[in-house]
C-alpha cells in the first residue's frame, strides 16, 4: 500500500509539474505574441508619425515660398509698384487656401464622384475628414492624415496664381487680378489637376509629373501668358521697334527671394514623396539641388556669352528654371539626368526671356520662361531620360494642359477686360500702382516717379 501511495503521489507531483510547465510555456508564448504585436503597432505608429511630421515640415517650406515669390517680384520691378506686388502676393495665399477649402480639393480629388469619367469630378463643397480617429489614421492607407494631405495640396494651389502675379505686374488693376485668381485657382487648376493626381485619364495613361512641372507651373504659366497678351506691354518697354530694358529696383531682394524659393523647393519636391522615407526623400532633395545648381551654371555661361557680361537676374532665373525643370522627374531621373535638365533649363532661361521680348510679350519677372517653358521642358525630359515613361504620353499631357488652360485663361481675362477693365490708366502707371491703387508708399519719403 505504501508503495502504491508513493507511486500515486509521485504521479500527481509529475502531473502538476507538467501542467505548470505547460501553463508557463503558454504564458511565455502569449507574452511573446503580445510583445510582438506591441512592437508592430509601435513601428506602424512611428512610421505614421514620421510621415506626417515630414509632410508638415514640407508644408512650412512651401508656405515660405510665397515670401520668396513676393521678394523676387518686388526686386525685379520698380520701387513705385512695391506695395502692389506685396499686396497681391499676400492676397493670393488667402484666395488659394479658401477656394481650395470651398471646392478645389474636392475638384482635384473627386474619388468616385466623376461627372465626366477621368476628366471632371466633384465630391462636394467643403472639406470633411473621415469619421473618428480610426478613419483619420486609415486615410491614404495609413501613410498620413486627411488634414496633412489637404494643407499640403492647398499650398500648391496658391502657387499657381502667384506665377501669374509677376507676369502681369506694374500695369494690371488689383480688383480684376484678384477676380481672375479666384476663378483660375478655384476652378481651372484643380479640375485639370485631377487628370493626373486625382487618378484621372492622364494618370491612367502613366503620365508622370512628380511635383507639378506641368500641373502647377505650366498651368500658372499659361495663365501668365494669357494675361500678358490681354494687357499689352508696360509703357516705354517697346519704343520705335527697339526693346528698352526696365530694370528692377532691388537686386538684394531678388537674390533673397530666389534662395527662399530654393529652400521652399525642398518641401515642394521633398514633400511630394508623400512619406518620410529617408531613401526617397534624400534622393529627391539631391536631384532638386543639382538641377538648381546646374541651372545657375547654364544661365551664367549663356548670359556671359550672349550678353557679353554675366547678368545676375538671368542667373537667378536660371536657378529657378532648373528647379521647375526637375520638378516633374525628381523621383525617377538619374543624377546625371538631373544635372543635364538643370543645364538645359538654365540656358533656355536666358534665350527664352530674349525670345519673349522679341515677340513683344512683356513679362517683368520672366515667369513665362521659368514656369511655362521650363515646366513643359521638364515634363518632356521625364519621357526622354527615364525608360519607364513614354515621351509621346508626356507630350500629350503637355498639349492637353495647353489646350484647356490657355484658352480658359484668355477667356477670363477677355471677359474682365470687356466689363470692368484690366489695365490701370496711363497716369496711374506713370505714378506707380502703390499710390494709384493703394494710396501708400513702400519707401516713404523716397518715392521714385518716372515717365516709364
Amino acid at each position: 500500500m505504501k508503495h502504491k501511495r508513493f507511486i500515486w503521489l509521485g504521479s500527481l507531483a509529475l502531473a502538476s509539474l507538467l501542467v505548470g510547465a505547460t501553463v508557463t510555456l503558454a504564458q511565455a508564448d502569449s507574452a511573446s505574441v503580445l510583445e510582438q504585436a506591441a512592437t508592430e503597432i509601435t513601428a506602424a505608429q512611428a512610421l505614421f508619425t514620421a510621415n506626417n511630421i515630414w509632410m508638415m515640415v514640407s508644408i512650412f517650406l512651401v508656405f515660405i515660398m510665397h515670401l520668396g515669390f513676393a521678394t523676387v517680384e518686388t526686386g525685379l520691378t520698380r520701387a513705385k509698384n512695391t506695395v502692389n506686388i506685396l499686396f497681391k502676393n499676400t492676397a493670393i495665399v488667402s484666395i488659394g487656401l479658401l477656394t481650395y477649402t470651398l471646392m478645389g480639393f474636392n475638384l482635384m480629388y473627386p474619388g468616385e464622384d466623376w461627372l465626366i469619367p477621368g476628366v471632371l469630378g466633384f465630391s462636394g463643397f467643403g472639406v470633411t475628414s473621415p469619421e473618428g480617429p480610426a478613419g483619420l489614421i486609415e486615410y491614404a492607407d495609413g501613410a498620413y492624415t486627411y488634414w496633412t494631405d489637404f494643407l499640403f495640396q492647398g499650398m500648391f494651389a496658391a502657387t499657381a496664381a502667384t506665377i501669374v502675379s509677376g507676369a502681369v505686374a506694374e500695369r494690371i488693376k488689383l480688383g480684376p487680378f484678384l477676380i481672375f485668381s479666384c476663378i483660375y485657382v478655384s476652378l481651372v487648376y484643380p479640375s485639370v489637376g485631377s487628370w493626373v493626381w486625382g487618378n484621372g485619364w492622364l494618370g491612367e495613361m502613366n503620365f508622370h509629373d512628380f511635383a507639378g512641372s506641368t500641373l502647377v507651373h505650366s498651368v500658372g504659366g499659361w495663365g501668365a501668358l494669357a494675361g500678358i497678351i490681354m494687357l499689352g506691354p508696360r509703357m516705354g518697354k517697346y519704343v520705335n521697334g527697339s526693346i528698352k530694358p526696365i530694370m528692377g529696383h532691388n537686386m538684394p531682394l531678388l537674390t533673397i527671394g530666389v534662395f527662399l524659393l530654393w529652400l521652399g523647393w525642398f518641401g515642394f519636391n521633398g514633400g511630394s514623396v508623400l512619406s518620410g522615407d529617408p531613401a526617397g526623400v534624400s534622393y529627391v532633395l539631391v536631384t532638386t539641388s543639382l538641377a538648381a545648381s546646374a541651372g545657375i551654371a547654364g544661365a551664367m555661361a549663356c548670359s556671359w556669352i550672349v550678353q557679353k557680361k554675366p547678368d545676375l537676374s538671368m542667373v537667378l532665373n536660371g536657378c529657378l528654371a532648373g528647379l521647375v525643370g526637375i520638378t516633374a522627374g525628381a523621383d525617377v531621373l538619374s543624377v546625371k539626368a538631373a544635372v543635364l535638365v538643370g543645364l538645359i533649363c538654365g540656358v533656355v532661361a536666358v534665350l527664352s526671356v530674349m525670345m519673349f521680348d522679341k515677340l513683344r510679350l512683356d513679362d517683368p519677372v520672366g515667369a513665362t520662361t521659368v514656369h511655362l517653358v521650363c515646366g513643359m521642358l521638364g515634363t518632356l525630359f521625364v519621357g526622354l531620360f527615364s525608360p519607364d515613361y513614354k515621351i509621346s504620353v508626356q507630350l500629350l499631357g503637355i498639349l492637353s494642359y495647353a489646350a484647356v488652360c490657355f484658352p480658359l485663361a484668355l477667356l477670363i481675362f477677355f471677359v474682365l477686360k470687356q466689363t470692368v477693365g484690366i489695365r490701370v490708366s496711363e497716369k496711374e502707371e506713370l505714378r506707380g500702382l502703390d499710390l494709384g491703387e493703394h494710396g501708400m508708399e513702400a519707401y516713404a519719403g523716397f518715392q521714385i516717379f518716372s515717365n516709364t
